[in-house]
């Protein structure tokens, strides 16, 4: 038990923050299409062979350094420099096939050429391809043909020939410039932006050294054989120190760089932008600007690191931002938002309690709602006998005091975007729910299991429960939504769960090899699974509600499952345990009651077609770069939303919007999939007490 409770149950993923180089700054572009050429450094073969040694011996899945991997490594390593297909030619393409069944030799004998001939091709073409922007920009656009840009190129051919690639490139400035005449600039204005714009993306590659080279094929290696296993050089392991006790000044936000934008991977409870409800995951962040009036800074194609250094700043201070909402698919128009800056404490991530009233055939219901962002606990001030430490556990506890005081009729747990945390948090947290009993094995690389157990006898709250969960609920909160479940100690509703059932720690390479001389980086590394105490696996196939709502994401887009390389679903023996009761005999009827409710509430209907839309976006790859039709698109779709929020707030007794105008976080329409919760639970308790 005592390995499952040092292991925090998530880890960010390795490479949401890049830092500058630390060799001396050269210009990558000199006017004269002089490019630097990078090598491996001295110590890289030995730092490469170590890491290799300590995959083999100690990842949780014992696979072969081979040739069919080495294939796997190939493409991802290709894939990492050239998602969109649109620098590489078909010609580097075919040269560089010699490498795809050669590398899982080169990685076993410290051999890193292939890794830097490749990149050193990419930077050649991207020269060539800002270069090529430039002349473009001279030319213009002609915005009244009628032609598309296929925008979505990662399975498309690579251009054969010069004249093909030209014509893609054409087409994607030509759509860049669209999209910032459509938000109001100018030709005058697009341009400059544009050429800022490229040339920020040329200035950032410049900053890249040996060691990013490096970070980069250590990866293609580590997240091949399981998406959690990463490599952090020196520098990014210090920027990878975020734990449960740090403080940031910025806006609370994880993000990181995919296809030369900005995106919010993580929105932290606690901070502005979770508090403002203004800043969503997925959302991608094109402009930067400081204050009320402060010039917005165009950050496309920006290092990850400089647009982080943007953002960041002293408490109190206000930051804008020109957004692309997640949410609103390819037709959606750029919005700006403010949020003032503050310290972000990660114990503020506090569960809170509301209330919620339900009225279900003819009988009020009230609800205590407890929503738990993340799994916390502040282990140095319990380590230091602080008897007022901070935890989930102890939070929810104390939320729950309060909610009997107030004889609610039941309590709804609400898990939305809840990420993970602390194991001993999800375990405690649970056993509050449980009279006592196993809540999660643990599987270990060597095949042994761990059971964590629930700490303390006893029940503390045995009324009517739900716990609310969607698609990005992982890790901790799907140890907790799977333990409620197989007791029967509760309903589960909402989307399916995102499917981390994996365990990684962190190995510092300069304590493997203190006296080198070298300084090396941190491996990221997956040790143990999680297992239900049923025995399935939470892997992949995360957490299915008892009663499922629609989603905008299927596992295939996001998710665990959409992750080649993540670990299978499989099952070990069941763990001994005593379900409470057995709610699935009420699941097909309270399922055919949240089927008939759904039809005629609004809200719901709402949402679904917002879903539809969204998922309708996924579908095309090709734009329109009219300007006439695309600004009819825009329009079209920007006045169906509209139209949609308008209906919901009028019929709640809100505020019409205006066009452009963004809802108040305090005044937005009704949480549909909340409501819905309190009605299966109201449903429940009208069916087990008659």
């Amino acid at each position: 038990m005592r390995r499952i409770l040092i292991v925090l149950l998530i880890l960010t993923a390795a490479n949401l923050y890049f830092a500058h180089s630390t060799e001396p700054k050269v210009n990558f572009y000199d006017g004269k299409d002089s490019i630097k050429v990078l090598s491996p450094a001295p110590y890289m073969p030995k730092e490469d062979e170590l890491i290799n040694t300590i995959l083999s011996r100690y990842h949780y899945k014992k696979f072969n350094l081979n040739d069919s991997l080495s294939s796997v490594i190939y493409d991802r390593y290709i894939k990492s420099l050239d998602y969109n297909r649109s620098f590489f030619l078909a010609s580097d393409i075919k040269n560089f096939e010699k490498y795809r069944y050669q590398l899982d030799d080169d990685f076993k004998n410290g051999i890193l050429s292939p890794e830097f001939d490749i990149y050193n091709t990419f930077m050649k073409r991207l020269n060539d391809r800002i270069n090529y922007v430039h002349t473009l920009l001279k030319k213009g656009f002609d915005f009244s043909k009628k032609e598309n840009y296929e925008f979505r190129r990662d399975s498309a051919d690579w251009p054969k020939d010069e004249n093909e690639w030209n014509d893609i490139w054409r087409k994607r400035i030509k759509n860049d410039a669209l999209n910032l005449i459509l938000a109001g600039k100018s030709w005058p204005s697009t341009d400059t932006t544009l050429q800022k714009r490229y040339d920020n993306y040329r200035k950032a590659y410049a900053q890249l050294n040996s060691e990013d080279v490096f970070q980069i094929a250590m990866n293609a290696l580590t997240e091949s054989i399981d998406p959690h296993t990463n490599y952090l050089s020196p520098i990014s392991s210090e920027n990878f120190k975020i734990d449960m006790a740090r403080t940031l000044e910025g806006i609370g936000a994880q993000l990181q760089s995919e296809d030369d934008y900005t995106k919010v991977v993580e929105v932290l409870p606690g901070g502005p932008a979770f508090k403002s409800n203004l800043l969503h995951n997925g959302d991608k962040i094109i402009g930067v600007a400081q204050g009320d009036h402060g010039e917005m800074v165009d950050v496309i194609g920006w290092r990850l690191n400089d647009v982080v250094q943007l953002i960041r700043g002293p408490k109190g201070t206000v930051v804008r931002l020109q957004i692309i909402p997640a949410s609103e698919g390819i037709n959606a128009v750029p919005k700006e938002i403010k949020l003032v800056r503050d310290k972000v404490k990660l114990e503020e991530m506090s569960a809170k309690d509301d209330s919620l009233n339900i009225t279900n055939n003819k009988v009020l219901f009230r609800f205590g709602v407890i929503s738990i962002p993340a799994f916390y606990s502040d282990f140095d001030a319990k380590a230091s006998g602080d008897k007022n430490y901070k935890s989930t556990t102890r939070d929810v506890k104390r939320l729950i005091e309060q909610l009997k005081k107030q004889k609610v009729d039941g309590i709804i747990i609400d898990l939305r975007n809840n990420g993970g945390g602390s194991l001993q948090e999800a375990i405690a947290l649970t056993g509050l729910f449980i009279k006592d009993g196993p809540v999660v094995q643990v599987r270990n690389a060597d095949g042994s299991v761990d059971l964590g157990r629930d700490p303390e006898p006893g029940i503390f709250y045995d009324g009517p429960l739900v716990v609310l969960v969607n698609r990005f609920s992982a890790s901790a909160s799907e140890i907790f939504a799977a333990a409620i479940q197989d007791y029967g100690r509760g309903i589960i509703v909402g989307e399916n769960t995102y499917g981390k059932g994996t365990v990684q720690n962190l190995i510092d390479l300069n304590r493997v090899m203190p006296n080198s001389g070298d300084k090396y980086g941190q491996i990221k590394l997956t040790i143990a699974k999680f297992y239900r105490v049923t025995g399935g696996s939470t892997q992949r196939l995360g957490v299915k509600p008892d009663i499922q709502f629609p989603s905008a994401y299927s596992a295939h887009e996001f998710g665990e499952s959409s992750e080649p390389s993540a670990l299978p679903w499989d099952q070990i023996k069941a763990a001994v345990f005593t379900p409470y009761g057995d709610i699935k005999k009420y699941v097909p009827e309270l399922e055919k009651k949240h089927e008939a409710r759904i039809k005629n509430s609004p809200a719901f209907q709402d949402l679904l077609a917002s879903i539809q839309d969204y998922k309708a976006s996924l579908n095309k790859k090709y734009i329109s770069l009219n300007e006439q039709q695309r600004k009819k698109e825009k329009d079209e779709a920007e006045a169906k939303r509209l139209a949609r929020e308008n209906e919901l707030r009028k019929k709640e007794g809100l505020k019409l919007l205006k066009k452009g105008e963004v809802p108040a976080a305090n005044k937005k329409a009704k949480d549909a999939e909340l409501d819905e919760s309190g009605y299966i639970l109201s449903d429940y308790i009208l069916m087990t007490i008659g």
